[in-house]
């Protein structure tokens, strides 16, 4: 059974900063591509709306919408989620 955000504050936090990372490197790649919101969501297959409270970390998105606009964007959905400010994990061997 998924874990509601109001019984694990914890968890609801890394939820939020994931959000607003994501919304971050979203918004950050669309205007280094000279992107519009309203091109990214038309080529990408989402509506502006959507695509406006991503950016500003307000809702998730599923995997596969991620792959839309990652594409669009000629980057890799692991590219969008990855935090710069995250310490680095060690490879594993």
């Amino acid at each position: 059974m998924p874990i509601s955000r109001d019984h694990d504050p914890d968890r609801a936090a890394v939820w939020a900063a994931r959000r607003k990372t994501l919304g971050r490197n979203i918004r950050q790649v669309r205007q280094e591509r000279g992107l519009t919101q309203e091109a990214l969501s038309l080529e990408a297959g989402v509506s502006r709306n959507m695509l406006i409270t991503l950016e500003w970390g307000q809702r998730s998105i599923l995997a596969d919408r991620l792959g839309d606009i990652a594409e669009v964007l000629g980057v890799t959905a692991a590219d969008l989620l990855a935090d710069p400010t995250a310490p680095k994990q060690p490879e594993a061997n």
